[in-house]
């Protein structure tokens, strides 16, 4: 069990706009960083940063938390996991507390399946770099493909021996399950119940996610063996999906963020050439056709695909599907040809690594050119074909969200087919209403209404008929936020001594709004709002607890419930007193009347459904119980009368 005192240090060192960009490509907002949200889909960015607090929060879909909170919700681990990986990140030391350890040893099995698939790539990478045969088949094939000793670790390339259960053994012998090894794939069951190695005799290729842990492989048969696949990889497990991985993102990351660019390739060694090469924003489709979770990845890092292909026709048809889902998702693509006979991994070896990145900058050529030009030569001078496929181009258009890039797109196509723009402004409007009208007639949820969010709880009811019942979550959940934020600050109130001198006297926020909700007895009455009341209740004389404390709350509803409270969807430029000498209160400047008016509005409900209750009650009492109904009718006049003052104090009306 971790120590609380590391914990501790892990949190206060961890900066969420580190930890977070390590996945999402962030901008500078103000004092914020936005971004696209790794947990949704989106195509406009609602990911919001907050440095100074530490937390995002996601103001389309709802996530949010700290940095904690977003590696075990993006990478899916545990919280133990979660601390060991940040304290991974900013390199400390984590004091093991022993007194309260568990017995157990079960562990998920999610980090079962990754803790062994670990050891199988440890395995591998010492079966190719210490035994005869690793190193005379193996390490030779590496080599003769041109990869340097330090490529061929950073990528961890390894072997598997000739044995039919030479893996499957020795991972036995180490006490991994054999359910285990059945289930990531390294291992195959017979009928009898025995094991045997999927990959034996291949050269292995370690697929890991983006944060670096190994989920699956690809291995690569060594001879010409046509009876085997030239290529197998793992099949689909509980940590690996091929549809949603992208090889080497782990490694190209944070060159892809730097150059706002990903280059996309279709095999692992056009990856690891590339690298090599000094070109380290480059991903590959390991293999599969591209897929909208791998474009999603690539999205959140940048905007900006270039796909390298070799010359190969068929490769490029067979591309355009890709290119569509590319533009689907508002994303800018390129497309890069390479000559005849070469792809990126022997062009990134008989090249210099300068003449390579010059060559991808100079051959890239937006969609429409590549398209328009590999279909012009298809279609050749025949009309029918011609205009297939002109309406094949406006398709691919017609998927681009942003209405400004669809438009040049659309003058640069007729500049290029030799059309007047009009005709094919016609087409692109005609394929849009068709997808418009297909989308209506299959009730498609683009078109759907949002459904409106669940009325809050009825918090007050005392027997009074629904129709009665007022809502109060709103004024709770203000006086939840005020303390959160503001507890500790201080505010001013004017006061006269018996001399008539005046003099300020000053409260901290969290006493005042204690003391006045307390001397009315009212408490809230949302659980988890109470939950929160009760821990200021609890401080004491001491310092009343900060927003960190509740953001980095073992309790991960009280955790949640701070952020989206203290979340900010937008903040001023300092621009505009900077350059602009116009200076716009904030929150804090008028501390004092906010407090005021949260606590006046949260009384003013108390009174208002006091009001209703009593009135109620006069509807149902009997006429000739003259003493209850004079009672009843002076409680009434009191309650209205405490409307009017509060009402006053708030300075609105209520009818």
């Amino acid at each position: 069990m971790i120590a609380q005192r590391s914990i501790e240090q892990v949190l206060d060192t961890a900066q969420i706009e580190e930890v977070v960009g390590d996945f999402v490509s962030l901008k500078r907002r103000g004092t914020n960083l936005i971004g696209l949200c790794p947990f949704h889909n989106e195509k406009s960015p609602s990911f919001n940063v907050s440095p100074a607090r530490g937390i995002y929060k996601c103001f389309g879909c709802g996530e949010g938390g700290n940095s904690l909170r977003f590696i075990m919700q993006h990478e899916k681990l545990s919280y133990p996991e979660a601390i060991r990986y940040l304290a991974r990140k900013y390199q400390i030391e984590l004091e093991e507390d022993r007194s309260n350890e568990s017995n157990s040893e079960e562990k998920q099995e999610r980090e079962s399946l990754l803790l062994l698939n670990e050891w199988a790539c440890k395995f591998m990478e010492t079966q190719l770099h210490e035994t005869e045969h690793g190193k005379a088949v193996g390490l030779s094939y590496f080599v003769e493909r041109g990869f340097s000793e330090e490529t061929i670790r950073k990528f961890r390339l390894g072997i598997l021996p000739e044995a039919w259960n030479a893996m499957s053994e020795q991972a036995q012998k180490e006490e991994y399950l054999p359910e285990y090894l059945v289930k990531t794939g390294l291992s195959i069951q017979r009928d009898d119940g025995s094991l045997y190695d999927r990959f034996r005799n291949r050269v292995m290729f370690p697929i890991e996610n983006i944060s670096g842990k190994v989920i699956g492989f690809g291995g690569r048969i060594l001879g010409n063996d046509k009876k085997q696949a030239k290529y197998v990889n793992s099949p689909e497990s509980e940590v690996y999906n091929k549809s949603a991985v992208l090889y080497g993102i782990f490694h190209a990351r944070k060159s892809i963020s730097d150059r706002n660019e990903a280059l996309l390739v279709e095999g692992y060694t056009d990856v690891i050439s590339l690298h090599q090469a000094g070109i380290e924003n480059v991903v590959a489709s390991s293999g599969t056709s591209l897929t909208q979770d791998q474009i999603k990845i690539i999205r959140r890092l940048t905007p900006n695909v270039t796909i390298l292909y070799d010359g190969d026709a068929a490769g490029i048809k067979a591309s355009f599907r890709g290119l569509d889902m590319i533009l689907e998702q508002g994303m800018n693509v390129k497309i890069v040809l390479f000559p005849d006979g070469e792809d990126p991994d022997s062009f990134a070896r008989k090249n210099t690594p300068t003449f390579v990145r010059e060559y991808i900058q100079a051959e890239a050529r937006n969609f429409i050119e590549f398209k328009t030009s590999v279909l012009t030569d298809e279609a050749g001078t025949d009309p029918i074909k011609r205009a297939g496929m002109i309406r094949e181009i406006i398709a691919s258009l017609a998927l681009i969200p942003d209405p400004m890039l669809r438009s040049l797109y659309l003058r640069e196509c007729a500049r290029k087919v030799d059309m007047e723009e009009q005709l094919l402004v016609f087409e692109l409007n005609k394929q849009l209403n068709a997808k418009r009208d297909k989308a209506f007639r299959n009730n498609s949820p683009e078109l759907k209404a949002q459904p409106l969010p669940e009325a809050p709880p009825d918090l007050f009811t005392d027997d009074v008929p629904q129709t009665q019942v007022y809502k109060a979550e709103a004024q709770e959940r203000d006086i939840i936020r005020i303390l959160i934020r503001y507890a500790n600050e201080h505010i001013y109130f004017e006061v006269e001594d018996e001399n008539g001198e005046k003099s300020n006297l000053a409260y901290r926020v969290g006493d005042f709004m204690l003391s006045e909700l307390e001397a009315d007895a009212l408490v809230p009455e949302h659980p988890l709002h109470r939950k929160v009341y009760d821990l200021f209740l609890s401080s004491g004389e001491e310092d009343f607890p900060g927003e960190q404390k509740f953001f980095n709350h073992l309790d991960e509803a009280i955790s949640q419930l701070a952020i989206d409270l203290c979340s900010e969807r937008h903040n001023l430029s300092v621009l505009w007193q900077e350059m602009h000498q116009i200076y716009v209160a904030s929150e804090a400047d008028k501390l004092k009347k906010l407090v005021l008016e949260a606590i006046y509005s949260y009384k003013l409900r108390h009174v208002l459904h006091m009001i209703r209750v009593v009135q109620e009650q006069i509807n149902k009492m009997d006429s000739e119980d003259v003493n209850g109904l004079d009672l009843a009718l002076q409680e009434l006049m009191l309650l209205q009368e405490a409307k009017r003052e509060l009402s006053g104090k708030l300075s609105y009306v209520v009818l």
